[in-house]
């Protein structure tokens, strides 16, 4: 029984970056794309309409509800570019006392403007919690 509703598709990531407005958010979309892939060792993939998706990973409850999902990513919405961090916050907080000014929710992180980001340390929380979901779900795909 598959419960996601947001899936990986075909559609071209940079269509789908040249498409962005304003041309700010294009620009901060081009600059996550390689830290993104650095950070990851993932190659982009389209997730829904607007997810920029690197890896992915099998889940199944206790529920029987399951599916796939994207490791990590980030969708540069007008309002503020949301980061994808699967295992959540609790576990980042040195890291995310370095990071600047930002809002987190239960797995998303919202910047309104890159600029006030310090991106050497979003590339690490990136790729910690890649890690920390390859030990979490150790039936991750690629």
């Amino acid at each position: 029984m598959s419960g996601n509703k947001t899936l990986r598709t075909r559609a071209s990531v940079a269509k789908y970056i040249a498409g962005i407005t304003p041309e700010k958010r294009q620009a901060e979309a081009r600059l996550l794309l390689p830290l993104f892939e650095r950070a990851t060792g993932f190659k982009p993939a389209m997730w829904g309409s607007s997810i920029i998706g690197f890896g992915e990973y099998h889940y199944k409850y206790a529920s029987g509800r399951e599916g796939d999902f994207l490791l990590t990513g980030f969708s540069p919405r007008k309002a503020a570019i949301t980061i994808y961090i699967m295992p959540g916050f609790k576990r980042y907080a040195p890291l995310l006392s370095k990071l600047g000014k930002f809002k987190t929710s239960v797995s998303c992180l919202y910047a309104t403007r890159l600029e006030n980001i310090e991106l050497s340390i979003l590339e690490q929380l990136v790729a910690r919690s890649v890690e920390d979901m390859k030990d979490i779900y150790p039936q991750w795909k690629r």
